[in-house]
């Protein structure tokens, strides 16, 4: 954070990090989407624009929340990765999914995952946690037979969506 905090309580800081939209769509992009490149991260339904996106990945780098390193593969790109700290945000994600399928107009295709994370509770979050260090931390999953949890969330959007 280039400002300094308007004060040191815990709801104030949370919102300095994540009080725009672009922020946690970015996350919620990486997190449910498995988007780590910023032409990926560009083709969202919200239509991010490409300076607020750059902006955006330079201050959650920044802030602890991403880490950019060059991609292997391209030598033009650079490959995002979650921190700790963003994957610890899974619990967050679920209960701002589940408050907005009960009070807000959402789709049913675009609210499965949140219901599917609802109601597999704790138990799911900690198991996607866990993919997700393997995934951008590279630490080992004590199953690895398990299914992934973002399969298991886009089969079910799949379903439903072929249905429209």
């Amino acid at each position: 954070m280039a400002d300094a905090p308007r004060s040191g309580c815990p709801i104030n800081l949370s919102v300095e990090v994540f009080g725009d939209r672009w922020s946690l769509l970015i996350l919620r992009d990486m997190i449910f989407g498995g988007r780590r490149h910023f032409l990926d991260l560009m083709k969202n339904q919200e239509g991010i624009s490409t300076n607020i996106l750059g902006d955006r990945l330079k201050r959650l780098v920044a802030l602890g929340m991403l880490t950019a390193a060059p991609d292997p593969t391209h030598r033009q790109r650079m490959i995002y990765s979650l921190t700790e700290q963003a994957i610890q945000l899974i619990p967050i994600m679920a209960h701002l999914g589940a408050w907005g399928r009960r009070h807000l107009p959402v789709t049913p295709a675009l609210s499965i995952r949140a219901q599917l994370l609802e109601e597999g509770g704790p138990p799911m979050w900690e198991d996607f946690m866990e993919d997700l260090r393997f995934e951008h931390l590279r630490q080992p999953r004590k199953d690895p037979s398990r299914p992934w949890v973002r399969d298991r969330l886009q089969a079910a959007y799949e379903a439903i969506a072929g249905e429209g």
